[in-house]
């Protein structure tokens, strides 16, 4: 494994902005653009760590603000950390909380402290600030971390807009100066986008605004003054079209600096996908892939399979003649219905198993294209041969 931390790039595309990164980290090397499949509470629902591996994925995505609930953070650390907790020896991101400030708002108060929850499983009050989100992460030991911060619903008014900007700047300026371990110390220089190693944890920066341009604008270069290793696109793909969210996207990657990873947080649809890998993004998670699987759906070469359609009822193909996962190899569409059909919970995972497998194969093809100076053609080769259609 690498001893440090790294990012540099391997290839540029000619024609968009795509690009091939490898990024370094203590418990291995991933290449970029990559996809992070979600495991909320230490497990991607239904597979195992072997599973995701057998999947192809090289990096996974945890959340700290549901691992602080339940065990808590302080069993994981005892118990080795959260990549021993889980059995997962590859890099792991941990997501704040921030994102439940928006998903659970009914449940949230926020000020400018921090952010209050009534915890799900118990009821009881919890009071986040940035300070205790650090502690929580160093405790569980992932190699990429994220800030508390505060993304709104859509629509909202430049008003509060700007309010939750200013308070996610000041949680990343409080979240810096909470870092305690001294392997984090030389993280807040940007020198991870150069190329020259580091090691422990790096704490990415988070970009906020809703679907504001200047505030987009002004929020990125605030966050470039404070030195992050690396920057996350958050607060977008939460009800905006595509057009307006694309735009917001376009104003952040051409001011980070092209030496830096860029993450959009929560992006996962493939369509969408190839279009932000075109404007320069790295790295995504979403939880579609795995919740799609879990309902049937499974994500093919020639669009969506919905796996409870009667056409499939006796039909011995596989999912995807064209994949080479597990599921594909094995079974066929009509089985894979049946266990659908009688509610049989290996039907969730071998389909859960195989979207993640088209993500990675995705991502892996993208790479070849960006790499070979054909990823425009690539971007229209999949919109010609997939579409949205569903079967």
């Amino acid at each position: 494994m690498a001893n440090n931390f790294s990012f540099k790039l391997i290839a540029t595309d000619r024609s968009t902005k795509a690009r091939v990164g490898e990024f370094s980290t203590p418990h291995g090397t991933f290449q970029t653009p990559a996809f992070m499949p979600v495991a909320t509470q230490a497990t991607v629902k239904t597979l195992s760590p072997r599973d995701i591996k057998d999947a192809k994925a090289s990096i996974i995505l945890c959340n700290a603000y549901h691992l602080s609930r339940r065990p808590g953070e302080d069993i994981i650390k005892e118990l080795g950390g959260l990549h021993n907790f889980m059995n997962w020896n590859g890099p792991i991101l941990t997501d704040s909380g921030g994102y439940q400030v928006f998903s659970l708002s009914k449940l949230t108060k926020v000020i400018d402290d921090g952010v209050e929850f009534k915890s799900e499983p118990d009821g009881n009050k919890i009071f986040l600030t940035p300070e205790r989100v650090i502690e929580i992460e160093e405790a569980l030991g992932p190699d990429i971390i994220m800030p508390l911060d505060q993304p709104v619903a859509y629509p909202t008014t430049a008003e509060l807009a700007r309010l939750a900007m200013e308070r996610t700047l000041n949680w990343a300026k409080r979240s810096l100066a909470a870092q305690k371990r001294k392997d984090q110390t030389r993280l807040r220089q940007p020198a991870c986008g150069t190329g020259r190693g580091y090691g422990g944890q790096v704490l990415f920066g988070i970009i906020q605004g809703a679907t504001f341009k200047e505030l987009r604008k002004e929020c990125t270069e605030r966050l470039l003054e404070m030195e992050f290793p690396g920057y996350a696109i958050g607060g977008l793909s939460v009800g905006e079209n595509n057009d307006l969210m694309f735009e917001m996207l376009q104003t952040m990657t051409d001011i980070i600096p092209e030496t830096h990873p860029r993450y959009f947080m929560g992006m996962g649809t493939p369509a969408d996908m190839l279009r932000s890998i075109a404007m320069g993004v790295d790295m995504f998670d979403c939880v579609l892939p795995t919740r799609n699987g879990r309902n049937g759906w499974a994500f093919t070469s020639k669009g969506i399979v919905r796996l409870r359609n009667s056409v499939h009822k006796n039909d011995p193909a596989p999912l995807d003649e064209n994949c080479q996962c597990y599921t594909c190899h094995n079974f066929s569409r009509a089985y894979l219905r049946h266990l659908f059909n009688a509610e049989e919970i290996l039907g969730l995972s071998l389909v859960s198993s195989h979207n993640i497998y088209y993500y990675q194969t995705l991502m892996e093809n993208v790479r070849q294209a960006i790499k070979a100076g054909t990823f425009a053609d690539f971007m229209r080769d999949f919109s010609a041969g997939k579409g949205e259609s569903v079967t």
